[in-house]
């Protein structure tokens, strides 16, 4: 049987390194189990020069170089407990990171130039993991959810026998890492939880039988395979739920996440709705020119890394129906402007794939893309762009979406997930901030009106934009997130 959810492949080999790292696993949790029996705690201390017991707070994030919105999450946490940190004996910070090419300065460095936020290298110490192919998605070309779990832990392994910390926070989630912390390492553990792993959106799809990047059409197609399709994933949410439970204080970044995670993890009592970071100020604080604008070209700014639920086909595709739409000489000065991170080869070839499709759609002159960009790039494009765009289905949050209307962007998201219910007004009576679309021909139609709107009508909606956005804002991060971990951190 062939759950379809990696896309095709080899069934002989999906099966067989999933019986590999279950093996490994149950006999690494086993022998790990043996060992903390016998030596305690299995922590590893960390002190201060004059001897004094530090205490250490570890941060679960195999990608913590890749430049994107969860690592703004990381580097934003813990940026807020290096500053809260008390003065006599501070604390120690441990990234677990697959990062293995990188060294911490070169970290840090990209953390500040994507950023703009400066970590203090004094206390943080990097634990390189080896074993990060084991979370991709291309080791499990079926079974893909399982086959990723079941590595994460098989990663998480390899992270416990290096250092066991005071607390554990996965950023990434990875939630089968919880119970591996604090059952065998006695640590306090948390999580913020940017995208469930499983939801009731994607048990849906499969029901339905809908084409989605994570069902494909051999499954869509086949009555038999979406049934057996929709009990794998039920008995997964299951043993989700189960793991997830486990996490001590829960901080989740939208009202969409949130309302998943209570209905899978059932714990409100420490379930807190943080919204991730977004550097407002800095993007409020840039100066646009839009009175030239006749001057200049069309900039549409598209920021989002290039994974296969940010669709940026369909922002390719949109382009094609626009061109069909507006005048010749329009058309001439429109420029899809694409900024995205890549983090291995399979995202380069996503990368060439789009490329491949503007040349087919024939808007290859129109497409331009900008591929692991620095923060001063990011802000040069954000200061040229007239729209910005966003096309991710049930995105979870949606921080490039807040940054754009921050730097006066006229934002055209995907109405649903974190957009539709926290962040895009898309009221006609006066509230609007934003624009919603779902299909390329609706991304199209509201893009030309857009253009066909008065400057100042444009120029309103910006304003609104820019106002409604300070409650996304690093120090509101700050603040939130050491609110909900001073419950395990106190103790």
């Amino acid at each position: 049987m062939s759950c379809g959810e990696g896309g095709g492949g080899c069934l002989g080999r999906g099966v067989c390194n999933l019986i590999y790292i279950w093996t490994v696993s149950s006999f690494l949790v086993f022998i790990t189990f043996l060992s903390s029996l016998l030596n305690g705690k299995n922590k590893t201390i960390r002190e201060t020069e004059d001897g004094k017991r530090k205490r250490t707070i570890a941060f679960f994030h195999p990608y913590c170089n890749a430049g994107g919105g969860g690592e703004r999450v990381l580097w934003a946490a813990l940026r807020s407990l290096q500053q809260s940190s008390s003065a006599k004996t501070p604390d120690h910070f441990i990234i677990y990171t697959g990062d293995v090419g990188a060294s911490p300065s070169d970290i840090l460095s990209k953390a500040r130039n994507n950023f703009n936020i400066i970590i203090s290298p004094t206390n943080v110490e990097f634990i390189f993991l080896s074993r990060r192919n084991w979370v991709e998605s291309s080791p499990f070309p079926i079974f893909t959810l399982l086959g990723q779990s079941l590595g994460s832990i098989y990663l998480g392994l390899e992270a416990f026998s290096s250092f066991v910390p005071d607390v554990f926070i996965d950023t990434m989630g990875y939630a089968f890492t919880l119970p591996l912390f604090k059952y065998l390492g006695n640590s306090r553990v948390a999580a913020y939880v940017h995208y469930p792993t499983i939801s009731t959106d994607m048990l849906s799809r499969v029901a339905q039988r809908d084409l989605s990047y994570n069902n494909q059409g051999m499954v869509a197609n086949s009555a038999t395979l979406s049934s057996a399709k929709l009990i794998y994933y039920r008995v997964f949410a299951w043993i989700y739920s189960w793991a997830g439970r486990k996490s001590e204080v829960t901080m989740v970044n939208s009202s969409w996440t949130e309302g998943h995670i209570l209905q899978l993890w059932r714990k409100p009592e420490t379930t807190f709705k943080v919204y991730p970071p977004c550097d407002v100020r800095a993007f409020k604080e840039l100066v646009r020119h839009d009175e030239d604008q006749e001057k200049r070209s069309i900039n549409i700014v598209s920021v989002a890394q290039f994974r296969p639920e940010k669709d940026h086909q369909l922002q390719i595709k949109a382009m094609k129906e626009l061109k069909e739409m507006v005048e010749p000489e329009v058309w001439q000065r429109l420029r899809l402007v694409l900024l995205g991170s890549v983090r291995n080869e399979g995202d380069q070839e996503r990368v060439d794939g789009l490329k491949e499709l503007s040349r087919d759609l024939g808007v290859e002159k129109n497409c331009v893309f900008q591929v692991n960009f620095s923060f001063d790039t990011l802000k040069k494009e954000l200061v040229d762009g007239l729209l910005g765009i966003h096309t991710m289905w049930n995105e979870h949050f949606g921080i490039s979406v807040v940054e754009c209307m921050a730097a006066g962007l006229l934002m055209v998201a995907n109405k649903s997930g974190g957009p539709l219910m926290d962040i895009v007004v898309d009221d006609e009576e006066g509230d609007r901030n934003g624009f919603l679309a779902q299909d390329e021909h609706e991304y199209a139609r509201v893009i030309k009106n857009i253009l066909g709107m008065s400057p100042d009508l444009q120029e309103r909606i910006r304003k609104r934009a820019r106002s409604s956005v300070d409650r996304f804002s690093d120090q509101e991060f700050e603040t939130n997130f050491r609110k909900a971990l001073e419950i395990i951190l106190k103790t």
